[in-house]
């Protein structure tokens, strides 16, 4: 997908591309982590709130709609940034 020579297009791209992916994994992660932490208290309390792992999503929502733009534009980047080897006839 990527033959070719790259040009510095390319590597802000893949930069951009590994930022994103990052932030996305940091986002799945504090919600998995916050997730698991609730379940274990909510076993032990009397109080019981459903509505938490809802408001978890809602404030990491910008985060993953936004991780996925930018990996979108990034790999265009990566695409954009590669030069055909050209091959005379």
């Amino acid at each position: 997908m990527f033959k070719g020579e790259k040009t510095s297009l390319f590597w802000i791209g893949l930069l951009l591309f590994g930022v994103t992916l990052f932030a996305i994994f940091t986002a799945v992660w504090s919600v998995l982590t916050s997730y698991i932490t609730y379940l274990s208290y909510s076993g032990n309390s009397t109080y019981y709130n459903s509505s938490y792992p809802f408001t978890i999503w809602l404030g990491l929502v910008p985060i993953v709609v936004g991780g996925a733009i930018f990996m979108a534009i990034s790999l265009y980047m990566m695409k954009s940034g590669v030069k055909k080897n050209q091959t005379s006839p």
